[in-house]
């Protein structure tokens, strides 16, 4: 594996802590770590937020909020700045209801996430060092990650578009009707 180039062996150039909360991209391997990185930051939202629905009796909805967020998820990983953007902003408009230090730090990381995201679509798509890293398909993580994505994300890509933008649209009437009953005297 060494003398074909597949063993990983070109570094990322930045340590985990700071490629979590404050993303570079030097070469191709940067590219594709911050497209896995996103990929499971958002499945531990959407595996997250499912439980914590079921908890509260919302099991339906638990299931809607595990839909788009892992999705999102895959959208993240193959660089849709869409499923990004749109992953952050459901996120955001949630901790602003129910803040909680998990909560602004999982923020935090879908921030990151859309700026990885935002900064991994513009990378120099013609040049040498730009070329991403073989994607394996030997453990179960492998697949998931690297193998699920690229072969999910195109048949639900436009799909996705319309549940992520009728779900926020959603959303956002629910928390404009919530204001409207708070400022209206009975």
């Amino acid at each position: 594996m060494e003398t074909l180039g597949l063993s990983g062996s070109v570094e990322r150039s930045d340590g985990r802590l700071k490629s979590l909360f404050w993303p570079s991209i030097q070469n191709g391997t940067d590219v594709d770590y911050l497209g896995a990185q996103g990929y499971w930051v958002c499945t531990v939202v959407a595996i997250l937020s499912f439980v914590f629905m079921v908890m509260n009796s919302q099991p339906v909805a638990g299931v809607a909020i595990l839909i788009f967020y892992y999705l999102g998820g895959a959208g993240v990983r193959e660089r849709s700045r869409y499923a990004a953007l749109v992953i952050f902003v459901m996120y955001l408009l949630d901790t602003l209801l129910m803040p909680g230090f998990v909560r602004i730090i999982l923020c935090a990381l879908l921030l990151s996430n859309l700026r990885a995201t935002w900064i991994a679509a513009t990378w120099r798509p013609g040049s040498e060092e730009a070329a991403l890293p073989p994607r394996f398909n030997e453990t179960l993580t492998d697949k998931l990650a690297d193998q699920l994505p690229p072969w999910l994300w195109p048949k639900v890509k436009i799909a996705y578009y319309i549940y992520s933008g009728g779900f926020l649209l959603l959303v956002i009437l629910g928390l404009a009707s919530m204001a409207l009953k708070t400022k209206v005297p009975h």
